[in-house]
């Protein structure tokens, strides 16, 4: 869904983080699907000041983020972490706006709307002036498991991740594009983003550890889940690791379902899921891949096979941008919702 330019739905917007990999990301959304934008806002912390971003034509000044830097503002899309979100979405809601926020802040409060729009988009009607986004790995899970669950009924998922470096934002990138450069010409690699080298190296560990000895990625999983789906007693065992791609997520699940499962009618809710492309001819090499999904607005899920060792389970394979999908489409589809609502 997207909006042609009209004077009575144009907004007054505003990207806090701008300048980061999501942030980006956003005005790109912002722009390719026509967003009826009015005034737009770049916000960023100091260490920003001077820069421009390009938008639909223009160079827009990047201004520091400040208390009153939401006068005027209609939605205001957050992407600049927890910290500055717990700070600075107050004042936004304060000054007027609906706040979209993309970090871990508000997720778990239970009078803030979690959204995935395909999955609970009904829930943003009941947003106080903020919608929470999902965390990204959750988010491109979900789009492949909610057809299935809505087919079959999910009790349990057990997944394994597999996360770009860009899933923390350009630092990530840059690590790893360096690494690579230095082990090519024989120099000593010196981890500074990752605590372990990311080149040709894979890290089993995001996010600090609970006493569970589950990160707060992984848990993040189980519990955001259970909010977007309605399904409070939801169970979900997760590892997240860390991996030297570049762009885009990947997810190898397990999911056991209350129904038997007929691998035909999983394949044809998938097909008929929105933001879902079945890739999924493995005899011709044929299956989701992060290299093939990143830029890409759809999630693709292949890899899809009865598991032979639970009589109601399935084990699948998701790729997909969490740049895109996982982050700024998602606070963009948000944002359309919000538009209609108004």
């Amino acid at each position: 869904m997207s909006f042609h330019k009209s004077y009575t739905l144009e907004k007054n917007i505003a990207v806090v983080g701008a300048t980061g990999a999501v942030g980006e990301e956003l005005l790109r959304v912002l722009e390719r699907r026509n967003f009826p934008v009015n005034r737009l806002r770049l916000l960023a912390s100091s260490r920003s000041k001077g820069k421009s971003l390009h938008f639909r034509g223009e160079l827009i000044p990047i201004e520091v983020l400040e208390k009153e830097s939401f006068q005027g503002i209609d939605i205001a899309l957050f992407s600049a972490g927890g910290s500055i979100s717990e700070q600075f979405v107050p004042d936004a809601i304060g000054a007027g706006a609906i706040v979209v926020d993309n970090s871990s802040a508000f997720r778990m409060d239970p009078s803030v709307p979690l959204v995935i729009p395909e999955i609970n988009g009904a829930d943003i009607k009941k947003h106080h002036a903020l919608i929470a986004n999902p965390n990204c790995s959750t988010l491109i899970a979900l789009m492949a498991l909610f057809p299935l669950h809505q087919q079959f009924g999910l009790t349990r998922v057990i997944a394994s991740t597999y996360q770009a470096v860009s899933g923390i934002g350009t630092r990530g990138i840059e690590e790893l594009q360096n690494q690579v450069e230095a082990l090519a010409n024989k120099r000593t690699v010196k981890p500074e983003v990752f605590l372990h080298q990311i080149a040709f190296n894979l890290l089993p560990h995001i996010d600090s550890f609970l006493e569970n000895g589950y990160t707060r990625e992984e848990m993040k999983f189980q519990n955001e889940s259970q909010r977007i789906m309605h399904l409070p007693n939801l169970k979900a065992s997760v590892t997240c690791v860390r991996v030297p791609v570049y762009r885009a997520h990947s997810i190898s699940i397990h999911a056991e379902f209350e129904r038997s499962v007929s691998l035909e009618k999983a394949q044809d809710a998938l097909i008929a899921a929105p933001g879902i492309d079945l890739v999924d001819d493995p005899s011709k090499g044929v299956y989701p891949m992060p290299l093939e999904v990143q830029g890409h607005d759809q999630c693709h899920v292949g890899r899809l096979r009865l598991d032979y060792t639970s009589p109601n389970g399935l084990s699948l394979w998701v790729c997909g941008d969490q740049l895109l999908k996982g982050a700024a489409l998602n606070a963009v589809q948000i944002a359309e919702i919000i538009l209609k609502m108004s």
